[in-house]
């Protein structure tokens, strides 16, 4: 049963206040990739309050459970007004889902715009991906400008 999935569910005010739900994985025991790319992230600078803005790309092999679209959707959309470092976020995003989740591989690259005149990206993944699974290249290229 999922606590967002066919109803009207407002926005968590934060990160930890945002509950993911999980369902049972439609094809257990293949190890296939599932792709989440939210090219519209934001959050908030913990020292100037500033927005900042990123693209994320999350990638990973399901175990017994998949993350339903709509928490995590909700989920994402919750760091709106959340204070932290780029690293932080990138990197507990993809922890909190290894951690409620437990996929048998997961990655996830935060391609963040530039703050100070510089793009900083964070990549974090759990390990290896098993080797039977397609894993294609994110796709996001490097923050060019204008250039």
């Amino acid at each position: 049963m999922t606590l967002h999935l066919g109803k009207a569910t407002p926005l968590p005010q934060s990160p930890e206040e945002a509950v993911l739900d999980y369902v049972p994985n439609p094809r257990p025991g293949r190890n296939y990739l599932v792709r989440f790319v939210a090219p519209e992230f934001t959050s908030l600078c913990p020292v100037t309050a500033q927005p900042d803005f990123a693209h994320l790309v999350i990638d990973y092999v399901p175990g017994e459970t998949i993350v339903e679209s709509k928490s995590l959707k909700l989920f994402l959309g919750s760091f709106r007004n959340h204070a932290a470092f780029h690293e932080d976020c990138t990197v507990g995003i993809g922890a909190r889902l290894v951690a409620e989740m437990s996929p048998v591989w997961l990655r996830i690259g935060g391609y963040w715009y530039p703050r100070g005149g510089i793009p900083i990206d964070v990549f974090w993944q759990t390990g290896a991906p098993p080797a039977e699974v397609w894993v294609p290249e994110q796709g996001v290229p490097s923050y060019r400008g204008r250039g």
